[in-house]
């Protein structure tokens, strides 16, 4: 299986941009399984020999990645992922650049520890089945606060009150959207729009769609872009997924297709909701599996405190064109916008892995594909409605209500294990369950106050 791509970018040509860039300190950027950024940096006079052969560098500390017996890795940038932080640009004292970088072992092999790498495969599976474009557009929701600390009343302090698309001076976070946009656009993601969301100090930033491997490296890059803007104005920017009881968690929509020579494969003229049979089995894919990849998208303790009904988090595996509390939401098609039809998965939230959920995301679909799933009928009604019986007797699944839940319905899974390789899997799973036993333990505030007194 051709696992990767020939960059499209010359390194010569990398070379010649970092002179002009006034670049001194080129960035190295890959990711632990945990979706955690992971950097070092060479000087200028270094990255000609790095281009070529890599960068050797310990993995052993590195979160899923090897042991110390066999910790050597090799960080192999990425041309194409280069650009210019425009947060770390210093005058005479010169810039700071950014490249991707995929790991490889010693001996050029990639990595099958490597999140970067998982993407890969997934992406060559959709090409073997005739898809050579995997299209993505995710929403990333986050938070505004004055701090990373919580305050007397033990929450943390908010920076607004403002609501969904308030445009009001309650809205005191404006000016730094606008500068985290200009900042987004400077590392070369172009920005549709940009909105106050539901919740007090809640933002969205909507990156324009790209293809599979550019929009997980556009995800990593969106989020440290947001928090160091926030971080220059004096804020703290989160994607805890539910910072503020009471309120909205933090969601990450995500928007997907797939291609054929040009043509979206999920775009089907006769039929009644425009989509085609390979669009409604990924769908039927989606749904099938949406428990066993729960813990991908949704992947910490924390997640599963958004993924409750009545908060606008969809947790019933159910599609719809119109019906915002399904878990798949199809756009309305509108004429002459054939390219535009895709379908939405609306469950995962921005504490992610990019790499993995994407590529989990995608296996689901090109199984449904593959398989030939049955796409069931769409559910129009409000899914919170529906009585437990009614829902049991449509057969329509609810996601796991906690991270040791999804854990297991994550270990027991053939398609999460085919998605990240044993070497991911595994790790991704025992991290995951000391993860839960550590939380399972607690003995929590809420506790405290509701048994102490009469117990």
């Amino acid at each position: 299986m051709a696992t990767v791509t020939k960059p499209r970018t010359n390194p010569d040509d990398i070379l010649r941009r970092v002179d002009e860039d006034g670049v001194e300190f080129i960035r190295f950027w890959f990711t632990d399984i945990n979706g955690q950024l992971k950097s070092f940096a060479v000087g200028r006079e270094e990255l000609e020999g790095a281009l070529a052969e890599g960068m050797g560098f310990d993995g052993s500390s590195i979160t899923g990645f090897n042991r110390i017996e066999e910790s050597d890795m090799i960080a192999m940038p990425d041309p194409d992922t280069y650009t210019v932080l425009p947060w770390r640009t210093n005058g005479d004292k010169g810039n700071v650049g950014r490249l991707f970088c995929d790991v490889l072992r010693p001996g050029g092999e990639p990595y099958e520890g490597d999140p970067r790498f998982v993407m890969r495969r997934a992406l060559a599976r959709a090409e073997e089945m005739g898809f050579d474009t995997y299209n993505l557009g995710p929403e990333l929701e986050y938070f505004y606060f004055a701090s990373d600390e919580v305050g007397e009343d033990g929450v943390p302090t908010i920076l607004d009150k403002g609501g969904y698309f308030d445009l009001t001076t309650l809205d005191a976070a404006s000016d730094l959207r606008r500068d985290t946009v200009n900042a987004l656009k400077a590392v070369g993601i172009p920005v549709e729009y940009t909105h106050h969301e539901v919740g007090p100090s809640q933002h969205e930033i909507d990156m324009r769609y790209a293809e599979g491997l550019r929009m997980s490296d556009n995800a990593m890059t969106y989020r440290i872009v947001v928090k160091e803007i926030a971080n220059q104005h004096g804020a703290y920017a989160t994607f805890m997924p539910k910072p503020l009881f009471g309120e909205n968690g933090s969601g990450m929509h995500v928007h997907q297709s797939l291609f054929s020579d040009g043509s979206n494969a999920f775009f089907d003229a006769d039929d009644p909701h425009h989509l085609s049979g390979a669009a409604k089995s990924y769908i039927a894919g989606l749904l099938r599996h949406a428990r066993e990849i729960a813990a991908l998208f949704a992947p910490n303790v924390n997640s599963y405190k958004r993924l409750v009904p009545g908060y606008e988090a969809p947790v019933y595996c159910a599609w719809s064109q119109r019906n915002r509390s399904a878990l798949v939401r199809v756009p309305v098609y509108h004429p002459g916008k054939e390219q535009a039809t895709r379908c939405e998965l609306r469950c995962p939230d921005p504490s992610c892995n990019p790499y993995l959920t994407f590529a989990a995301m995608l296996h689901a679909g090109l199984d449904g594909i593959e398989q030939g799933y049955e796409c069931p009928e769409p559910m129009e009604r409000n899914l919170y409605e529906l009585t437990h019986d009614e829902r049991v007797a449509r057969g329509i699944e609810q996601l796991p209500e906690t991270l040791g839940e999804a854990i297991e319905e994550l270990a027991g899974s053939e398609l999460v294990r085919k998605a990240l390789g044993d070497h991911i899997f595994d790790r991704y799973v025992d991290l995951k369950r000391e993860e839960w036993e550590e939380y399972r333990v607690q003995v929590t505030k809420w506790e405290l106050e509701r048994y102490l007194p009469i117990l």
